[in-house]
């Protein structure tokens, strides 16, 4: 019984030693944080709050200690206590602590995938595998929301704009002639393979301070850094011809790599027939060389080189001169080098650097022909026969520094350099040469600033400065994007921006003084996104001022002022669901547009010929791992654009419009299928896809607008050169064996 009493007796003198620590732990909005700890620091005394936040826990230590509270995803709180005496209940509010993980991420008007971010939609393998697309980049994004689908010329036509309002940039740097150079009604592809590029960004409106001179889109590439391994390909087709190899040092910290490829596609042609007769058949070459090394800890040099050489030749019958034929034929040659270089300078400093040149030359000869094919010259119509040499340079440098602040805020700004210089000569039937010449500077600097509030809340506020030689005038355009978290997994996002670009080389030089084009864009989002399913809704309305006006200066369309205006406005939806059917991936876009415009040769403000009411696209793909082979479908489906002859009239000194009308509503069926066989597998690691692409399978018919004759008395309609295309080719890769990775990525 002593001892008992003893032990009761030793139980209460430490009760009456120990202090109680109790109380609540809640977030910024007032709902408990559960699970969080609290510690007493340098001991080991402490608890974990329950599911209503509360806590409580006794301790022998005394005097000033500092009480520890913190939690998952929240910023850690420190409070200093005086232990031994009584101490009221506390009440400790924690904060977000932003991460990259959980914070929201500013998306409006931006598709992106990258191997950095989690928003992906599309990739290099999508690309490929997208039936319509043909392994283009810009195939496939036709198939994203705001994308029009105009088949007559090459280029991305956004949300009402033209081709030529949407600027590509590769590496931070932009990119002149991204597409091969254009041949009448006949839309070309872009130059470069999918398969360079780690990261695509297509921004269809409110894009980043970084990028400028483009009213409606940007394209932003991104290329490959250092390859797993070494290897080597080949690609063989009825129509083309390709090898190439990537060789990585063995310390693994540099690699260089050479491709080169051949196509000529006279055996297409002549087994499905052209509208057009190509007495010249479409002929490229193509090469290209990389060489990427890193440097020091954290920095990547990469320099990449690029050339093209292609002829083609066509004609059709002449609308102005019956019995006779309009020729056209086309040699180019391009060269493209782009050196980039990033790196980490200290703990929280970044730099970005890029520097690209590129040369283009055309050579054109067109000309009216008789039955016999013979050159021609006609009465009243000399001016179909003339030649057109031109040749471009073009250099662009940039330079982005970014300072990161707290959390993931971070500053970025620099500077930007374009340099062009274009040099036409035309020569007409009777050896008159008129050489033209125009050179720009433009000159930028910019700033941009991603501000994080919480994981839930996020700003990017930018300014960009843009001065032309060539105009004598600066233009300031200030861009805002904000972004709240809703849920778990979808947030809201809101853009506005004001964006300028200069005037089309082939309108100058101008008549008149002229300014910038101007744009100001208005973007609303709401998209949740999780690892296999992705829902987007957009709506946004652009402003247009300033654009472009011409008229006829000495019988050439020439510009003459900055008096059109415009607007667009509409709705996008996409979807893309890879959860509901194993190894079944799809996506679904509609695109709603009302756009209208007062531009260059238009007699006042009407819909303009590139631009459809409702776009809409289906593909889908399904890989089946035991035959190792992938089907793939594409559907595309717009409804018919508007057509008009627009002819100066001598009477009026002005434009006007003398016929019109909407073409009949466009739809296409794609399919593509690609094969996975074992072949050459002894003796070191391959891949082999075999390839069957089909455009258009239903063979229907596809009108893009129309030409008229001279005096606008009678039409053609506009149609690609086959009514369906096919391609067949097989793809070895030696030295590395992606097989597997191509299957877990639903190829």
């Amino acid at each position: 019984m002593s001892a008992f009493l003893l032990l009761l007796l030793v139980q209460t003198v430490r009760l009456h030693a120990q202090t109680i620590v109790s109380g609540t732990i809640k977030d910024s909005k007032g709902q408990p944080v559960a699970g969080a700890s609290i510690a007493i620091k340098d001991s080991y005394d402490g608890a974990t709050a329950d599911s209503s936040g509360a806590f409580r826990f006794a301790t022998t230590e005394k005097g000033e200690r500092v009480l520890v509270v913190s939690a998952l995803g929240y910023k850690s709180v420190e409070q200093k206590l005086m232990l031994g005496t009584s101490i009221p209940p506390l009440a400790f509010s924690l904060k977000e602590e932003i991460n990259e993980m959980k914070a929201v991420v500013i998306t409006a008007g931006t598709f992106e995938a990258s191997d950095k971010k989690r928003a992906t939609v599309l990739n290099s393998i999508d690309i490929v595998t997208t039936a319509s697309a043909n392994a283009d980049v810009t195939g496939a994004i036709k198939t994203l929301p705001g994308a029009q689908q105009v088949g007559e010329s090459e280029g991305l036509f956004v949300r009402g704009g033209t081709a030529a309002e949407t600027r590509t940039f590769i590496d931070g740097t932009l990119v002149n002639n991204f597409f091969y150079t254009s041949v009448p009604n006949v839309a070309q592809r872009g130059r470069f393979s999918p398969f360079i590029f780690k990261g695509t960004v297509f921004s269809a409106g409110g894009y980043s301070a970084l990028y400028g001179q483009a009213l409606s889109s940007a394209l932003i590439l991104e290329s490959i850094d250092l390859p797993k391994r070494s290897s080597g390909s080949i690609g063989l087709s009825p129509i083309s011809v390709s090898a190439g190899m990537q060789k990585l040092a063995a310390n693994q910290r540099s690699s260089w790599g050479v491709n080169y490829g051949y196509t000529n596609v006279q055996l297409a042609f002549a087994l499905l027939g052209t509208k057009p007769d190509f007495f010249h058949i479409p002929q490229f070459h193509t090469g290209d060389a990389n060489y990427r090394t890193k440097v020091g800890k954290s920095g990547m040099l990469k320099y990449y080189g690029y050339f093209s050489q292609n002829v083609t030749g066509l004609r059709n019958p002449s609308l102005d001169t019956l019995g006779y034929k309009e020729a056209f034929d086309l040699t180019n040659f391009n060269m493209y080098h782009n050196l980039s270089y990033r790196d980490n300078l200290g703990a929280r400093w970044k730099i970005n650097t890029g520097a690209s040149f590129s040369v283009n030359r055309d050579d054109i000869a067109a000309n009216l022909q008789d039955a016999a094919n013979r050159p021609a010259v006609v009465t009243n119509f000399e001016f179909k026969n003339f030649g057109l040499k031109t040749h471009g340079i073009y250099v662009n440098a940039k330079a982005v520094v970014e300072r990161r602040l707290k959390g993931l805020s971070a500053l970025r700004f620099g500077g930007e350099y374009n340099y062009s210089d274009d040099r036409l000569n035309y020569t007409l039937y009777n050896g008159n040469t008129y050489p033209n010449y125009v050179t720009e500077h433009t000159k930028a600097l910019f700033a941009e600033g991603d501000v994080y509030l919480t994981n839930s809340l996020a700003a990017k506020l930018g300014t960009r400065l843009e001065h032309s030689s060539l105009l004598d005038k600066v233009n300031v355009a200030p861009r805002v994007s904000l972004a709240y978290k809703v849920g778990k997994e979808s947030q809201a996002s809101l853009a506005y921006g004001i964006f300028y670009q200069s005037p089309e080389r082939r309108y100058l030089p101008p008549a008149a003084d002229l300014t910038f084009a101007k744009a100001t864009h208005y973007i609303a989002q709401y998209q949740k996104l999780t690892s296999l399913t992705t829902f987007r809704a957009e709506a946004f309305y652009k402003k247009y001022d300033h654009l472009l006006k011409t008229a006829l200066v000495d019988n050439r369309e020439t510009a003459t002022g900055n008096g059109g205006a415009g607007y667009a406005k509409g709705f996008e939806i996409f979807w893309r669901d890879k959860k509901l059917i194993k190894n079944f991936d799809y996506w679904v876009s509609y695109s709603f547009l009302d756009t209208r415009r007062d531009f260059l040769n238009y007699p006042y403000q009407i819909e303009p010929s590139f631009a459809a009411r409702h776009t809409a696209n289906l593909v889908v793909k399904k890989f089946i791992t035991g035959l190792k082979t992938q089907f793939n479908a594409n559907y595309q489906f717009a409804t018919g654009r508007p057509y008009y002859n627009i002819q100066y009239d001598n009477a009026t000194n002005k434009f006007g419009i003398f016929d019109q009308g909407r073409t009949p509503d466009f739809n296409s069926l794609s399919l593509s299928v690609n094969y996975l066989p074992n072949v050459f597998k002894k003796g070191g690691s391959q891949m082999t896809v075999l390839v069957l692409s089909v455009t258009n399978v239903l063979g229907s018919r596809q009108v893009f607008g129309y030409n008229y004759a001279y005096n606008g008395l009678r039409k053609e309609a506009i149609v690609p050169p086959t009514k369906t295309f096919v391609f067949i080719g097989a793809f070895i890769s030696f030295g590395i064996d992606r097989t597997q990775d191509v299957i877990n990525s639903n190829l």
